[in-house]
């Protein structure tokens, strides 16, 4: 199992250079990879060109370049122009993000993720190919068809280092896995449970060399219930907070877990405005099985169930130092 750095974005009143110190860190630790993502504040693509300027062996994973952010052709002409600066390291994560975002920041549609992702990638792989870029489907026209007529066909100038880049997916509901086990090279779950893992998404039907990309937020300490009060926070602000009564994956997935009442109650509070109390409702159990805290001692024998679940890379979600060396050490 592959050991990665899920930096996250920049949280309010930060600046991305706190995460790419702790990025150089992972690296020198041994871990492979660190991964930039973006919400509505800081991009995924910048922090990571500035990391790999200051990198030699790290890996550059996007987890996630949201897909309504940026048109096809611009998220590969990205792909191709920072693996070309980073001498081949960058791993391109996609994901659609939710209506949410999608909408009331992206001012786009939300419409039907599954194509859309689907004809966004089979976009990216043709420029990255340097094809002469033609498709007309549900949700891409290119060349538009009844515009000016001005339009032609065209292929990417730049030579990819790599015409192969790694393409991973983030995506929660069965049938989005599914299909990133189909066209995708790697996937980004959130909320991995390796008890469970198995019997919520079709993992058996990963092909040789796919890459499953668990991230686990960790926090090495010896206040176990500390820590889980700190977890519970994230975790409810994604149960009860991101996405709306009736559309919410997070919410969604947590509930085939198994914690169906719990889900509910979360939800409740927290768009109630009940934020704290609705972190308190999340249990023990849950964050002991998504996330590793504790002494190295406890997440060493947490790992076995991770390596054993089908996950074969590792994100280590921290913004801890010392967090980060003792997974690795963890690890070793």
């Amino acid at each position: 199992m592959r050991l990665g750095f899920y930096m996250g974005y920049a949280q309010p009143g930060t600046n991305p250079l706190e995460l790419l110190e702790l990025a150089r860190e992972a690296e020198s630790l041994g871990y492979e990879s660190a991964w930039a993502a973006e919400a509505w504040g800081v991009d995924a693509i910048t922090p990571l060109a500035w990391l790999g300027a200051q990198t030699t062996t790290l890996k550059l994973g996007t987890a996630i370049m949201q897909l309504p952010g940026r048109s096809p052709a611009n998220a590969a002409m990205t792909a191709a122009t920072l693996d070309m600066l980073s001498g081949g390291r960058f791993l391109m994560g996609l994901g659609t993000s939710g209506p949410q975002v999608v909408e009331g920041w992206h001012g786009q549609e939300w419409g039907r993720p599954l194509g859309k992702t689907r004809e966004y990638v089979e976009i990216v792989r043709t420029i990255l190919r340097r094809e002469r870029l033609e498709h007309h489907g549900e949700h891409y026209d290119i060349p538009v068809r009844g515009g000016t007529g001005l339009g032609k066909p065209l292929k990417l100038m730049a030579r990819p280092l790599r015409p192969e880049i790694p393409i991973y997916l983030a995506a929660i509901g069965p049938r989005a896995v599914e299909q990133a086990f189909e066209i995708a090279d790697g996937w980004l779950p959130i909320f991995w449970s390796p008890e469970q893992a198995r019997s919520v998404f079709p993992v058996e039907r990963a092909r040789e060399g796919f890459d499953v990309a668990a991230t686990a937020p960790a926090i090495v300490t010896d206040d176990v219930d500390s820590a889980r009060a700190m977890l519970k926070e994230y975790y409810s602000f994604y149960i009860g907070g991101m996405g709306a009564r009736g559309k919410n994956f997070y919410n969604d997935l947590f509930t085939r877990y198994g914690y169906e009442a719990e889900a509910r109650e979360i939800q409740d509070l927290f768009l109630d405005g009940h934020q704290r109390e609705a972190a308190t409702k999340v249990p023990d159990a849950f964050v002991d099985e998504v996330a590793l805290v504790g002494p190295v001692e406890r997440i060493r024998d947490r790992l076995a169930a991770w390596r054993e679940s089908g996950a074969t890379t590792l994100l280590v979600s921290t913004r801890d130092a010392a967090t980060l060396r003792g997974v690795a050490v963890a690890v070793s």
